[in-house]
């Protein structure tokens, strides 16, 4: 084996063993990022009594019980004589201890310390829990809220942001980079400063407790997206505009059928992004709607966790519920999210 040949192979097995010390690392900070969601996926799945042990356990469990004399028992592994069986508890005594009996054998009892005896427990999952959560939430009609002012707002987005966009990229004239700065500058702008005066504009116009204030606005661009997508509409050849013009396009027909179709990983990752802000906003519907007729799914699971926050059980199945269709839809479309953020641009 030549030198070179042994550098080779020692450059390889240390790429090899960094790799393996990476994967480990980003798959314990995986583990960690899961913990709360594992706790509130358990959480929902436990009744009251799970909820009371202490410690809270991550899988429900529930103590095992057998009737005795109509009376529910629980049961526990005790050790006599050398054997493993299983007797329930059917009283507790002074100093810890408790009269165990044998459920085939009523007639024979033991008196032992309960802290030394093993309960005997199953996994019991309340998946009850998920729909009477549910009921309580009046989940439908804050879906239906929710999913109006979501699509519509995207739909809404997409357009006028497309359009600014498609502005900014693919024309010439004085002083639109001045007017694009300007346009990146309203970002820097807190929403609590412009709060006020929206909200005197939408009560003279009769907007307020209604679901126009969350959808209108979404049809006048905004500039996150559209410096998104002008940056992807700027990645395409400027030869295809061209070539649409001499066939006789618009402008207008360009958008539609050759810088749209190219840019769809863009409109995807932008409409994403609003479908998680739109779903998971609780800011802007706590100001505009006032009547639980009009709440979004945001305000509604606030207002629950307020109104039963004894019952956590109910409050995180109604939680898991909520953050299902953000999940899913990342990884339904999480390839061409990933070449949108990254701008790949025009292949083949």
């Amino acid at each position: 084996m030549t030198r070179s040949t042994r550098s080779l192979l020692g450059v390889q097995g240390t790429s090899f063993i960094l790799k393996g010390i990476t994967t480990i690392i980003l798959a314990a900070g995986a583990a960690v990022i899961m913990i709360p969601f594992l706790y509130l996926l358990s959480t929902a799945v436990k009744d009251r009594d799970q909820l009371r042990q202490s410690p809270p356990p991550l899988i429900p469990v529930a103590a095992t019980t057998v009737d005795i004399n109509g009376q529910n028992e629980p049961l526990y592994q005790i050790t006599i004589d050398g054997q493993t069986r299983e007797m329930a508890l059917i009283k507790n005594r002074p100093g810890g201890k408790g009269l165990f009996v044998d459920p085939a054998n009523l007639e024979q009892t033991y008196e032992l310390v309960i802290a030394d005896q093993t309960a005997i427990k199953h996994v019991e999952m309340h998946f009850d829990n998920f729909p009477e959560a549910l009921k309580q939430m009046k989940f439908n009609k804050l879906l239906v809220n929710t999913l109006l002012v979501t699509f519509f707002g995207m739909a809404g987005m997409l357009f006028s942001c497309s359009l600014v966009a498609y502005g900014f990229s693919r024309f010439r004239a004085p002083w639109l980079n001045i007017l694009f700065i300007l346009l990146l500058s309203t970002i820097m702008l807190p929403s609590q400063v412009r709060l006020l005066p929206t909200y005197v504009l939408f009560n003279k116009l009769g907007w307020v407790d209604t679901l126009l204030p969350l959808i209108i606005p979404q049809f006048f661009a905004n500039a996150y997206d559209v410096f998104l997508l002008r940056q992807f509409f700027m990645t395409i050849p400027l030869e295809l505009d061209d070539a649409a013009k001499i066939d006789g396009a618009s402008p207008m027909q360009t958008l539609l059928y050759i810088i749209l179709p190219q840019a769809r990983p863009a409109l995807i990752s932008v409409a994403i992004f609003h479908f998680l802000y739109a779903w998971n906003d609780f800011y802007e519907p706590l100001i505009y709607l006032h009547s639980p007729e009009h709440w979004t799914l945001a305000v509604g699971l606030q207002t629950f966790n307020a109104l039963y926050a004894v019952n956590t059980n109910y409050i995180m199945a109604a939680s898991a519920v909520m953050i299902l269709p953000p999940i899913i839809l990342y990884f339904l479309a999480q390839k061409i999210f990933t070449q949108g953020v990254v701008f790949s641009g025009v292949k083949g």
